[in-house]
């Protein structure tokens, strides 16, 4: 008959009961079970009686993930609650990057955003149990993207993940890579009517060589007759977090001239707005807490009420060392930049650009910035599932939303003395090399805080940005036992979704005319000078020390001149996108002897208005403007399974698939430049992506916890998005256009994974190849595809015996490339990180970890194509150690 579901309880992933006066936080331990049915009696599992299995180790979570993978019709990835736990993993994202196709953009030192299959963030989805989760960035510069910010998501949070890397037509369309689904635990899957768990730990970041303390901790409770359940969860991690740059700020404009010692001038070539040595700090403290009530009032029923509150609080500062090149011109507005010996490159697009030489404009600056940064983000859901005679209803409903940005966003702009600034230039890739004449970095009493800057428009100035997103859903579905000779079961269902995301920034000016301007040097608030910068970056002639700012005395500097501020909302950078989207869907399982699958059909109407400041050209001041935008898909898929023999199956899957366009470049926006003569904008009337693809791969099950793997994959897309500047009327507009050409991604992942008999030892590697191509826009030569890298690896090897665990992995990713800018496309170099985690039972309830983050201390490098540097980070090395424990 049936094949049993599965319902499997994990070894507690977190630890250390904390009563009294510390508070419960949220841990990782036992899952709620997968289903695993055969394909022969998949509609008669769906009422078949559920057998509870309990798992430990390792080894048991690898045989787990397997049978999720091998059981389902899509072409799938699992990872279960035991091995987030034995990961090093601070958030969902770090938990992601070991599965195949999978890498993540690691700016920040931690996962934030997942690329997956060759696709860049914008094209994936991240969903809470099924449903969205509403997310925002901190950042002042971040656009608001359909990526997720895994920010908001650490690790204990969550029972398990499945990857969907082939649609079915009950999942939500909006993937082109893939989507993810983060699925929590339900009280009643818990084996005890009580269980407590818990973790303490404490995590040294070497860079800022600070140590932070996280807890973690869980209660659940169900009543005897397991009718009613209560799980409530709590983490809260706090991280001291710092990381150095060399950066090199690209304007990707050419409107200053270049005038050597001779006098010859070169007409516009692209050259540096300016470039620096940056130290950034960061104190964050993230909280989030979990809440689940689950109810069967008759054996028929399930209703789970499910709230996950995430809130993640930021204090920065940012410091920079900068020489200015074209940034000086804004100063003085001379329309030309005086350079010594100036040394030139060619960039792809036929012009030139500085690179080299001395800037005898003479303009050095210093940069601090304070920042107040927030991240909140939050779910409410309720699920309900009926079972019937050969019939199950399905409702889900749930609110969910999120702002970031920041309250204040303060910058104290310092400028050196005239003709003191003289900077000499050495740029080349992954080189940031420059020295000033006139100027001794070291001395503080060189930087004056002075009324007008290239930086701000006035000294000092705060920002004050907000994002906010939020999105209504509501979805009913029907399955319907066939138990046919072909159909086994159908399911049709509809969803309507309401979301809305805004974005403002208000900035507040200094007006000399209502508050006292007090002129200081950097010297009355200087603390000497700052740590050794970029120790792994530098070369030779990198500035990697200078003086720098006394936080407790800089605060005394705002409160100065608080009353000075005037503020005022950007009304460039305000926009609000409406979307209202419907679906309708049908999907049949399907069994031809050992043949199974699933295939379906998704019909989409989205409904978009994007609302924005407008500037026309010859007026002043902005007008509310709004454009609206409407369209339908239709989504069709099949996904299909051949038991080939008992241990080796043949998977393929069809598909036509969609992606919505970011946000921000969706914005109605109309911003006319100070000339009056162009502008920059928006554009409500993207089409969306759309994609057909294909996959076929062979899986061989050769043994207990063991899988050899190989799947094939083709996506060609029809459009993307580049940034082009055209005439339009009496302006030259720059706006993000479709290409009238798409891209292709073809591509090729492995998987083995085997535990070595009865040793203890084994390993689990992945291997991702994509080879993707876009077509050319505009007569200019063909663009990469954004966010993809060629080559990705993942690699561990682990032992577990006798109540100890340990493991290492290395996680690999090719270049990837990213934006256009003077003449080339960004890239980022290859990178690779090792990480470790270590594990001891002191008993079968306590447990003793450690884990180490990037303990080689890779750096992140980016530059164009061309070989112009961009900037270059060092993170730093992370280290815990903690304890874990069950009661």
């Amino acid at each position: 008959m049936s094949q049993p579901v599965f319902k499997q309880k994990l070894l507690p992933s977190l630890i250390s009961l904390m009563l009294g006066a510390t508070a419960f936080h949220n841990a990782s331990a036992a899952d709620e079970a997968p289903q695993a049915a055969a394909a022969s009696t998949a509609a008669a599992s769906k009422n078949a009686e559920l057998e509870t299995v309990e798992i430990r180790g390792i080894r048991a979570t690898l045989n787990k993930n397997i049978v999720e993978k091998r059981e389902s019709s899509a072409i799938i990835d699992s990872i279960s609650a035991e091995d987030v736990g034995k990961f090093p993993d601070k958030n969902v994202a770090d938990s992601l990057q070991r599965v195949p196709g999978i890498s993540v953009d690691r700016t920040w030192g931690e996962g934030r955003d997942i690329f997956v299959r060759g696709t860049d963030k914008n094209l994936n989805m991240t969903q809470l149990n099924g449903q969205s989760v509403s997310s925002a960035y901190w950042w002042k510069n971040d656009k608001q993207s359909r990526g997720f910010n895994y920010d908001v998501l650490p690790s204990e949070v969550i029972g398990s993940l499945d990857v969907y890397k082939s649609p079915m037509a009950d999942l939500d369309e909006g993937s082109i890579g893939g989507l993810v689904n983060v699925k929590t635990r339900k009280p009643l899957s818990f084996k005890d009517q009580f269980t407590a768990q818990g973790s303490v730990e404490a995590t040294y970041s070497k860079l800022p060589g600070k140590t932070d303390p996280q807890f973690a901790g869980l209660l659940n409770w169900k009543n005897e007759g397991k009718t009613f359940g209560v799980l409530l969860a709590l983490s809260e991690q706090k991280r001291t977090l710092r990381r150095d740059g060399l950066e090199n700020f690209l304007c990707s404009c050419s409107y200053v001239d270049v005038v050597d010692q001779k006098g010859a001038v070169t007409k516009a070539p692209y050259a540096p707005w300016g470039g620096g040595s940056a130290i950034f700090r960061q104190d964050r403290e993230r909280t989030t807490a979990t809440a689940t009530l689950e109810f069967k009032p008759v054996r028929e029923a399930d209703i789970v009420l499910n709230y996950l509150n995430s809130d993640m609080k930021m204090n920065n500062s940012n410091q920079n060392y900068l020489f200015l090149g074209t940034g000086a011109d804004d100063l003085a507005g001379t329309g030309k930049i005086n350079v010594t010996d100036p040394k030139f490159i060619s960039t792809s697009d036929g012009k030139q650009s500085l690179v080299g030489g001395t800037l005898q404009n003479g303009t050095a600056a210093f940069e601090p910035i304070y920042r107040e940064s927030f991240i909140r983000s939050s779910v409410l859901d309720l699920d309900g599932t009926y079972s019937g005679n050969g019939w199950q209803l399905h409702g889900q409903v749930g609110s969910t939303k999120a702002e970031g940005g920041s309250d204040h966003d303060r910058n104290l702009p310092f400028l050196n003395a005239a003709g003191q600034g003289q900077a000499v230039l050495s740029l080349a890739k992954d080189q940031f090399e420059w020295k000033y004449l006139g100027l001794n970095p070291l001395d503080p009493k060189a930087m004056t805080l002075a009324l007008a800057s290239p930086m701000s428009g006035s000294s000092p100035r705060d920002w004050v940005r907000k994002m906010e997103s939020k999105e209504n859903y509501a979805q009913a579905d029907l399955t319907y036992d066939l138990n046919g000779s072909f159909i086994n079961d159908i399911k049709v269902g509809i969803k309507f979704r309401d979301a809305e995301v805004k974005n403002n920034r208000t900035i507040g000016t200094f007006d000399t005319t209502k508050a006292t301007w007090v002129p200081i040097s950097l010297a009355d608030i200087s603390s000497g000078p700052s740590p050794m910068l970029s120790q792994a970056a530098a070369t030779a002639g990198s500035l990697t020390q200078y003086a720098w700012v006394d936080d407790s005395k800089v605060q005394k500097v705002f409160d100065m001149y608080a009353k000075g501020f005037v503020y005022k909302q950007y009304t460039p950078e305000y926009y609000k996108i409406s979307e209202k989207i419907t679906a309708a869907y049908a999907k049949a399982d399907y069994v031809i002897d050992k043949f199974r699958g699933d295939f379906g059909v998704r019909f989409v109407r989205t409904q978009q208005t994007s609302e924005a400041y407008q500037g026309v050209a010859g007026t002043p001041g902005y007008a509310i403007g709004s454009v609206a935008h409407n369209y339908n898909n239709v989504l069709p898929n099949f996904n299909g399974v051949y038991q080939l023999r008992k241990d080796l199956y043949l998977r393929g899957a069809v598909s036509r698939a969609m992606a919505r366009q970011n946000y921000s470049d969706l914005s109605a926006t109309t911003e006319i430049n100070g000339t009056g003569n162009g502008a920059t904008a928006g554009n409500p009337l993207l089409k969306p992506i759309l994609a057909n693809q294909a996959e076929f791969g062979a899986e061989w099950y050769f043994a207990d916890a063991s899988l050899l793997s190989a799947t094939v994959f083709t996506k060609q897309l029809d459009t993307f998005v580049y940034t082009t500047t055209k005439q339009e009327g009496n302006l030259q507009v720059k706006r993000p256009h479709n290409a009238d050409n798409g891209a292709k991604i073809n591509g090729l992942e492995l998987q083995w994974q085997q535990p070595f008999g009865r040793t203890g030892f084994g390993s689990v590697v992945n291997y991702t190849y994509t080879d993707a191509t876009a077509g050319s826009v505009d007569g200019k030569p063909a663009l990469k595809v954004s966010g993809n890298s060629k080559n990705q690896l993942n690699a561990s090897a682990f032992y577990e015996q006798n109540g100890i665990s340990l493991r290492i992995s290395y996680n690999y990713r090719d270049k990837s490339y990213g934006e256009l800018t003077d003449g080339g496309q960004a890239v980022t170099s290859a990178y690779g990180q090792w990480d470790a985690s270590a594990g001891w039972d002191i008993t079968p309830k306590i447990s003793l970890y450690a884990s180490a983050v990037n303990l080689t201390n890779e750096v992140v490098k980016r530059n164009t194509t061309d070989g112009l540097p961009l900037d270059i980070y060092e993170n730093g090395s992370r280290y815990t150690v903690g304890l874990r424990a069950k009661f």
